[in-house]
């Protein structure tokens, strides 16, 4: 048993019910307060089930984990860069600076520098809540987590021992229900992804307007454009296209965009392509990035210090995450807020838990995923020049995990059982909250 369960389990409902809603005000509050609208919705969503309410609840989640023990950690392996919000839903496709299709951690709204088995204990809690949600035995529950774990333990082994870091999840090297989501992947088009959100203006694509899309006044088109240009003087140099002219044809607004983007500004800007062919069309994404959950639980004052926004901690982040950052990945500032920025791929297909339901499939997922990542705990960009940790990560976690295996997956067995058990019990004390009013601003 963990300290933090120890912890727990001598709270009282009450008490819990308050840290619960607090972690939520401490993080949120002032955005709550521009958009409460947005907040209901986000929280009717969390309302649905114990793992909606465990995706929204990364700033709870921190707020536990950072009181817990953890025989893994030490100096090196407490400054990892982590992808911040690991749950068993942020893993998807994209397609690689080298046309190669990809399975990958998505998702790095939350990414910073930190333990990395806060990455792991996150994932391994999201997995024990899905296994009881299609009603799983408690051992079958076991075995899943152990497999996510092995995964990874295995994984960092191999990194160590010199394995190559351009290591991906591919059409090549995977099978069964991963390599479904690789073979949905392939299917999808750019013109797909162009005709769901443009029509054809005039012999040239615009945006359609609609609910979710929404139009932009000429004056925040013009402070768009303005921070587009400190957008292209972040994009990495190795990335650039000499023939690419990012000549824009349309902006518009997003809403609607997920349960961890509540209130949030997300302009959508539609480039015309390498050539006059209106197939080639790019659209980026600009977003106003949040601080990340993570943040006021590390006391490395360096680590805050490095980022010039969160915009740029979020680019950062991911090229540090990712050994194939997407091309078109940077960063500006809009109204003084840091904004990131990334093309919407047409390549992304989401893993869905849906369909999987039987055991070995579970197994054979999970043990994907926790190579997925040690991947990204090991593998930067090329591009990446971050300089906030200049030690082999690889060689540190392996030295903690290296004939400790056993042990370690055996912790992250207890953690991810009982934690999901404490999320069950926080689900239902939030719905209450929720129900009877008690969350200042919604």
């Amino acid at each position: 048993m963990t300290k933090l369960t120890e912890l727990l389990k001598k709270e009282s409902d009450t008490s819990r019910q308050k840290f619960v809603i607090g972690s939520f005000l401490k993080n949120y509050q002032a955005l709550i307060k521009n958009d409460p609208s947005a907040w209901r919705s986000k929280f009717r969503k969390m309302a649905t089930s114990p793992f909606n309410f465990y995706r929204g609840s990364a700033a709870l989640y921190y707020a536990d984990v950072s009181r817990d023990d953890d025989p893994f950690l030490n100096e090196k392996t407490s400054r990892v860069w982590i992808q911040g919000d690991l749950h068993a839903e942020n893993f998807g496709t994209y397609m690689n600076g080298a046309g190669i299709l990809v399975f990958d951690v998505n998702d790095f709204d939350e990414a910073y520098v930190g333990p990395f088995t806060w990455d792991m204990k996150r994932l391994v809690a999201s997995l024990a809540l899905i296994g009881y949600q299609k009603a799983m035995s408690d051992s079958e529950i076991r075995e899943v987590i152990a497999s996510a774990a092995r995964g990874y333990s295995r994984q960092i082994s191999k990194f160590a021992s010199g394995e190559t870091k351009k290591f991906a999840l591919t059409l090549e090297n995977t099978k069964g229900k991963l390599l479904g989501v690789l073979h949905t992947a392939r299917l999808l088009t750019r013109v797909d992804l162009l005709n769901d959100n443009t029509e054809i203006v005039n012999y040239d694509r615009r945006f359609k307007l609609g609910k979710s899309i929404l139009p932009v006044s000429d004056e925040k088109k013009a402070q768009i454009m303005g921070a587009l240009e400190a957008y292209y003087k972040s994009i990495k140099s190795g990335k650039k296209n000499k023939n690419f002219g990012f000549a824009v044809k349309d902006i518009s607004r997003r809403k609607g965009l997920g349960v961890g983007s509540a209130g949030l500004p997300i302009y959508s800007i539609l480039i015309e392509g390498e050539s006059q062919s209106l197939e080639n069309d790019l659209i980026i994404s600009m977003k106003e990035a949040q601080p990340s959950a993570v943040a006021q639980y590390i006391t490395d004052e360096n680590v805050g210090k490095y980022f010039l926004h969160n915009g740029h901690r979020t680019a950062t982040s991911q090229r540090a995450l990712q050994a194939f950052a997407d091309p078109f990945l940077g960063h500006t500032t809009l109204d003084g807020k840091g904004m990131f920025v990334t093309e919407v791929s047409p390549y992304g297909a989401d893993l869905e838990w849906d369909d999987i339901n039987d055991l070995d499939d579970m197994l054979e997922v999970t043990d994907y995923l926790g190579q997925c990542v040690a991947k990204i705990h090991c593998c930067s960009d090329d591009d990446s020049d971050q300089s906030l940790i200049n030690y082999s990560i690889e060689d540190a976690i392996n030295a903690v995990l290296n004939g400790k295996e056993a042990d370690f997956i055996n912790y992250m067995v207890d953690f991810g059982e009982n934690y999901a058990a404490q999320v069950r019990k926080d689900h239902a004390l939030f719905v209450d909250a929720f129900r009877n009013r008690l969350i200042e601003g919604i």
